[in-house]
């Protein structure tokens, strides 16, 4: 065994030996596996081995394509076989609510270039004839669905990569990884010491304890699973005969998965009653065990699976395979470099690994070797959990994860589990007057407020829900009058030091303002793709806040340890700088009527910053406004929050002051087509393709990161950009990645849209080709499988002058 190499990857199941094989494939050939037992011990080897591209992010439905694909690739690189059986797969719908779901997956994968197809009951009985169809509207089916040998898979993965270069070293169990100060580890093992410069932590079930060495915390916990292999089944037998094999049923209402398994079938459950395991650390001699047998909690979902194929009840029990899991709250996995720590690299939960084990590996390869990776792969990083969540917190959202795992997921749901959680100084205020919470990166917000006689809760749809009227009188108010929002869900930096401006400089494309002022900027990534979407304070040569999206925190502070140098201090004051927001023709009457200060026009001017007293406090207040009104933000000290709210909402009733939330938010930005962070600006787009190249500084002297890309694009402009939309909608507005037609074809998608109340108008955005955008061009945009007419727009559908005068 040697003792050097640039990379220890330690865990030898299927996306630790996927990963040694992109990282060798990508040109870095000194890779070290390690191993504590043999390859595929832990979740691996008793996998169910089926795999689909179905799922509700975009870019993590085409990693599973990608990851697909790649199996033939294998075999004929290796010479070894995976197992591979492309049956295709059917998901049924057995209520219009999941028919509505699997419709608005079909239109996503248009956009994708995905052959996937809705089909009727007829069609579904045709390819699985042991489907009882009874109750059955529909179904989405994917060709490329189907399954594999786990153990033949993850070993052609590990020969590949041993054909590459890398070291694959079993029976060595990792004891401790220790940091240098320069950034490289030494990986301590019951077989020696391995000084690496970068560890790859892809230890399955052990990831919790792996981490823990490092002294970092991953939201991680393992579940049991269990799934039946039956005896020979006649229909099966017969399929096989015809010269044909059984497809997947993927039959969410009952919580199940079936596949074909040799001359028999094979039927897994994520079953209500389920249980986490080894809640207290995974024992490190588990490995090629199973748990017992527990047909207990799994009998209601097998009396379900009688009815929906009924060859089951006939069928005899081959084997029982019950094992663990890892799971992260969401159920996607937690990819990348882990924030506060210096080359440690995640590759963990992927619970998914047969059909999320390529693209794991081939986006940690992209960027460990090239800094980045080609898509957007926020759904998997590893920074999207902050640094508040503990294993208290784990626990109930993985339980919550895995009994929803086949529910209809619907673009304005809010689980419930472990909540309410983090909230602030406001949250009792605000739930007395009616809130109706969200939540984003673990703290309560307000969505809307509901009046007597309204539910206190949001009714999940994919058409207009029950907030439509909260929503509308919300943004009637702060049209009208003015509208209060809290302010505790930007994320809030403070940047201090002497080099502060020439490091904002460097990290920002665009202008760093002189004091007193403020500037919106883009974040570029060295590719020129959109990593931020900033406000810039300056409040003294030597002191600026950044504000951006709260859920975005330790992803945007990662970046900004990256490149920190000089006299710079970075400090995440997200929390502990709150305060609110005014909106509306009468918002400077109320700050007015809160401060001494001067506070017209010609002395407050549109993206003016300045220190005032706000009652008993010195507040920043920005002028600046994403509701695109005359509006304020005005910050304080998280602890004089209430007393701010008391002095506001007091003075505000003179001028009709009513609170907001983000629905209305969301409404309100439409009418001025203001984009927003993970929609319309996003790791997937440029500056020039989302009109943010209209706020970079092109003519400062300064290198920024990301300039050479942008400098390109604007040499050579891309070939799609941002428009704007009014859709004819029906009873159900965009969400996002709708398909765009024109001429009959598909010639882009959308990236949000909603109602604007303000205007009264279903709005869009998304991307067409750039020599086709023209006020007036006739689309037609696919919600929920009707294509609706819809119309490029470009200019504002509201543009108040007091906003900027």
């Amino acid at each position: 065994m040697k003792t050097t190499t640039r990379v220890c990857i330690i865990g030898g199941g299927v996306v630790g030996c996927s990963a040694a094989y992109h990282l060798t494939k990508m040109g870095w050939s000194d890779v070290m596996l390690l191993e504590r037992s043999e390859l595929t011990s832990g979740s691996t080897w008793h996998a169910a081995g089926g795999f689909h591209t179905l799922n509700g992010d975009t870019n993590m439905a085409a990693l599973q394509g990608y990851t697909i694909r790649l199996y033939r690739e294998l075999e004929a690189l290796t010479g070894m076989s995976c197992g591979l059986h492309h049956v295709g797969g059917i998901t049924l719908a057995d209520t219009p609510e999941r028919f509505d779901m699997l419709k608005a997956e079909r239109a996503k994968h248009r956009t994708m270039g995905n052959d996937t197809a809705i089909i009727g009951p007829e069609e579904i009985r045709k390819l699985s004839p042991i489907t009882n169809t009874d109750g059955i509207l529909g179904a989405l089916y994917d060709p490329l669905d189907g399954h594999l040998d786990p153990s033949g898979t993850t070993h052609a993965y590990a020969r590949a990569a041993r054909m590459g270069g890398a070291e694959i070293v079993l029976h060595t169990k990792v004891i401790a990884t220790n940091p240098r100060p320069d950034g490289t580890w030494d990986v301590v093992t019951d077989k020696g010491t391995i000084h690496a410069e970068h560890v790859v932590n892809a230890a399955g079930l052990w990831a919790r304890e792996v981490a823990a060495m490092a002294g970092c915390y991953l939201p991680l916990h393992p579940m049991e699973h269990q799934y039946i292999v039956t005896e020979d089944v006649p229909e099966i037998m017969a399929m096989l005969d015809a010269g044909g094999e059984h497809p997947h049923v993927m039959d969410p209402a009952g919580e199940s998965y079936l596949r074909q398994e040799g001359r028999g079938l094979c039927i897994g459950f994520y079953e209500q009653p389920c249980r986490p395991w080894a809640v207290d650390g995974t024992p490190w001699g588990f490995g090629h065990e199973l748990l017992p047998d527990d047909f207990d909690k799994i009998e209601a979902s097998i009396e379900f699976a009688y009815r929906r194929f009924p060859v089951l009840e006939r069928a005899g029990v081959k084997s029982v395979i019950h094992g663990p899991f890892t799971f992260a709250p969401d159920g996607n996995p937690l990819v990348g470099p882990v924030p506060g720590l210096r080359n440690y690299w995640s590759a963990c939960g992927v619970m998914a690994g047969f059909s999320q084990g390529g693209g794991v590996g081939l986006m940690l390869a992209q960027w460990m070797v090239e800094g980045e990776c080609e898509r957007d792969v926020m759904a998997m990083d590893v920074a999207r959990f902050g640094r508040w969540i503990g294993p208290g917190y784990t626990l109930p959202k993985v339980i919550e994860n895995y009994q929803t795992r086949f529910s209809v997921v619907y673009p304005n749901e809010e689980k419930p589990a472990a909540r309410p959680h983090r909230t602030t100084p406001m949250y009792d205020t605000f739930d007395a007057m009616g809130a109706v919470w969200g939540q984003q990166y673990g703290l309560e917000v307000v969505n809307y407020f509901a009046t007597d006689g309204e539910a206190r809760y949001e009714t999940p749809s994919f058409r207009r829900s029950n907030a439509w009227q909260a929503t509308a009188r919300e943004v009637q108010a702060v049209r009208n009058s003015v509208g209060i929002n809290e302010l505790q869900n930007f994320g809030k930096y403070r940047v201090t030091g002497s080099d502060a401006r020439a490091w904002l400089d460097r990290v920002m494309a665009g202008r760093i303002p002189a004091p007193g002022r403020l500037s919106l900027t883009p974040m570029l990534s060295e590719k020129g793709k959109i990593i931020g979407d900033f406000t810039v304070s300056c409040l003294s040569e030597t002191e600026f806040q950044l504000t951006a999206s709260y859920g975005a925190q330790d992803y945007h502070l990662r970046w900004f340890d990256k490149w920190l140098q000089g006299d710079v201090q970075v400090t995440n004051i997200s929390d502990s700088r709150s305060g609110f927001q005014i909106a509306g023709p009468r918002a400077r009457d109320l700050l007015a009527a809160v401060t001494r200060a001067d506070v017209a026009p010609e002395a407050f001017r549109f993206m003016d910053v300045r220190r005032l007293p706000i009652g008993l406090s010195d507040a920043i207040v920005q002028r600046v406004s994403y509701t695109g009104d005359l509006g304020y933000e005005i910050y304080v000290d998280a602890m004089e929050v209430r007393a701010l709210w008391r002095l506001l909402w007091d003075k505000g009733q003179e001028f009709g002051i009513k609170p907001f939330g983000m629905r209305a938010m969301m409404s309100l930005r439409l009418d001025r087509f203001f984009g927003s962070w993970m929609r319309e600006y996003s790791p997937d787009y440029t500056p020039a393709e989302t009109g943010l190249d209209r706020f970079i500084a092109w003519k400062k002297n300064t290198d920024f990161i990301g300039r050479a890309a942008a400098e390109a694009e604007r040499a050579s402009p891309p070939a799609r950009r941002l428009a704007q939309f009014v859709v004819a909608a029906g009873d159900a507005d965009v969400v996002a990645y709708e398909p765009i037609w024109l001429e009959d074809a598909v010639v882009g998608f959308c990236t949000s849209g909603g109602y604007a109340h303000g205007s009264g108008k279903s709005v869009a955005m998304g991307f067409l080709p750039a020599d086709r955008i023209a006020e007036g061009l006739a689309v037609e945009i696919e919600i929920l499988g009707e294509r609706r007419p819809a119309r490029v727009v470009t200019a504002p559908l509201w543009d108040d002058p007091r906003m900027r005068a």
